[in-house]
């Protein structure tokens, strides 16, 4: 499985879901630019020594990010619930910055598979980052019996 990150704000966000693909053997790819260094000691606070285990390609900018095809994007207006559709172990689960989500221009591109939201009181906003990724992995994990995993 794949996580895909597009121009993470907050680098303590970043080395938890770094902590959370290192405890899942799931692989995470950092879409610049972002405005911080993977050296950077929030991140590394929050991701403690997992970094050395995790799984982490980087990418300067969208354009230069490799796979665009078959994405499942993952936005608050998005219709389909994520626990409503069926995760393949070989999917692409694109989240966008904690400030903007996923661009428009991203958005409109013709790479897209499907698009998932976590359901939330309808006054709110959105959730944070890391956790919004935690609840979609695991539920993908979760339905194929969590493998390679105890």
């Amino acid at each position: 499985m794949n996580i895909v990150l597009i121009e993470p704000k907050m680098p303590s966000n970043t080395g938890n879901i770094i902590r959370l693909c290192a405890n899942t053997n799931v692989q995470l790819h950092l879409v610049g630019p972002m405005p911080f260094e993977l050296e950077d000691k929030k991140l590394k606070r929050a991701g403690l020594d997992y970094r050395e285990w995790a799984q982490v390609k980087t990418y300067e900018n969208w354009n230069t990010f490799g796979q665009k095809k078959h994405l499942i994007g993952c936005s608050t207006r998005a219709q389909l619930r994520y626990d409503q559709y069926s995760f393949q172990l070989n999917d692409w689960l694109v989240f966008g910055s904690e400030d903007q989500g996923i661009s428009e221009a991203v958005r409109q591109e013709d790479c897209w598979k499907t698009w998932l939201r976590i359901p939330m009181q309808s006054k709110s906003r959105s959730l944070n980052l890391a956790n919004s990724v935690a609840i979609i992995v695991f539920e993908a994990l979760r339905q194929h019996a969590f493998p390679d995993l105890k």
